[in-house]
């Protein structure tokens, strides 16, 4: 709950569906497991990603968008996730900016 944005909800959510922390070679594969990563479609030479895969808890995944969505919109305080956030945004918009702070949440919090 050390990390901006995460409540009690979301903290025990996330210890409850991960478990075994150790279980993960890297912190980077949270997000993939909770399915906050984008699905890939290749065939031939062609190679394409799209929305996000959905794979694993829809509690968690919903809680961490919610975490990342209340750390960019509701907590006034400048933060380096703040700043990450809208390069993001300027690109792709603000909802692919509050999944990847999502995906960036997860890994912060199995690091933690």
């Amino acid at each position: 709950m050390s990390v901006p944005g995460v409540c009690a909800i979301t903290a025990l959510g996330f210890t409850a569906t991960i478990d075994d922390p150790t279980r993960f070679k890297r912190s980077s594969s949270t997000g993939a497991y909770l399915g906050l990563t984008p699905r890939i479609y290749a065939s031939g030479e062609t190679m394409r990603s799209g929305r996000v895969s959905k794979r694993g808890a829809d509690f968690l995944r919903g809680s961490l968008y919610e975490a990342a969505n209340s750390l960019l919109t509701r907590i006034p305080r400048f933060s380096a996730l703040k700043s990450w956030r809208l390069r993001i945004a300027r690109r792709g918009g603000y909802r692919k900016a509050k999944v990847a702070v999502a995906r960036k949440l997860a890994v912060i919090l199995h690091a933690m």
